[in-house]
């Protein structure tokens, strides 16, 4: 037990430095280098989606223990275009029902819970999100076997509530 809350703490103090590592960082000043020093290696590293800005998309995942994702936009200069905070009321209004799993992941990152229902033939994936103000919440994504959204939602999270 004493070594799981070990765990807790050290990853509670890894996102409690986001702030400081966020305002280091400068869009269009701060290089890949820059970036890589405040938050390490990404979870993933992506080609930037058709019509936006061209570049590379760095995943820095907060799941399970945090509340946000963050993608990080290298421009092909080099340099910091863009870094956000994907777990939002916004991106999760973009999913919809027959969205690739492959899409899903580069919205909103890794989940910080993934649950095979081998009996519905379906996959839910889970992120921690804060509702604004600082409502505790869910949002579930439920993937068929051919691994598309079928249905999509935000509810409050009961790990926290159970608290």
């Amino acid at each position: 037990m004493a070594l799981w809350t070990a765990i807790g703490a050290a990853l509670a103090g890894l996102v409690g430095c986001d702030p400081q590592r966020i305002r280091e960082l400068e869009e269009g000043v701060s290089t890949e280098a820059d970036v890589r020093a405040r938050f390490g290696e990404p979870e993933a590293i992506w080609d930037a989606a058709p019509g936006s800005p061209p570049g590379r998309v760095f995943e820095y995942n907060r799941q399970p223990a945090g509340q946000k994702n963050y993608m990080i936009t290298i421009g092909p200069d080099g340099k910091m275009a863009a870094l956000r905070q994907v777990l939002t009321p916004e991106n999760f209004a973009r999913v919809q029902p027959g969205m690739a799993m492959e899409d899903l992941r580069k919205l909103l990152g890794k989940p910080a819970k993934v649950t095979p229902y081998s009996l519905k033939r379906e996959t839910e994936w889970e992120w921690r999100w804060v509702q604004p103000p600082n409502q505790d919440m869910v949002f579930t994504a439920v993937l068929n076997e051919q691994q598309y959204v079928v249905r999509s939602g935000s509810s409050p999270d009961r790990e926290v509530e159970a608290r």
